[in-house]
């Protein structure tokens, strides 16, 4: 954090509200010329404080819209149970977001599938074949109250 001013601060909020702002928005946004503002985004790319740039899609309109967090329990705590499910998982569409956790599970997931029949097929068939699984507990959104996409950022 030492390494990012205010200005680089208000940078960062304003992609994060719109990656699609040029560069003279950009500096409007921060109040300070075009091109200052561009030497220090693509500073703030190369020392990576910015990854990528993304879009938020909109889940309803594409019909992906059952949003489920199911917590996952492997057979056994090991090293090859742990990469042989994060290998699985990486390759299967509907889990957009997977976490190692501590407690009475060992990892949670965000899933978007179309509806209950979708998830209980995505269980059987897909989370069902990965041998290292143990048990599975999931929890179904009803909506989202404060969807956010992006990194809580301090104030300058």
């Amino acid at each position: 954090m030492e390494k990012l001013d205010a200005i680089d601060l208000k940078i960062l909020k304003a992609l994060q509200a719109n990656a699609k702002l040029t560069t003279k928005e950009l500096a409007s946004a921060v109040n300070l010329s075009a091109t200052p503002v561009f030497e220090r985004q693509k500073r703030l790319e190369r020392e990576g404080f910015i990854k990528r740039y993304s879009v938020v899609l909109d889940a309803d309109k594409l019909g992906n819209s059952f949003i489920v967090f199911c917590n996952i329990r492997l057979k056994q705590h090991s090293k090859e149970y742990g990469q042989q499910f994060m290998a699985a998982i990486e390759t299967i569409k509907e889990i957009t977001e997977c976490y190692n956790t501590s407690g009475d599970y060992d990892f949670m997931m965000k899933i978007y599938v179309r509806d209950m029949k979708h998830y209980q097929d995505f269980i059987l068939n897909t989370l069902g074949t990965i041998e290292c699984i143990g048990s599975l507990h999931s929890v179904f959104a009803i909506g989202e109250v404060k969807p956010f996409s992006g990194i809580p950022l301090p104030e300058q």
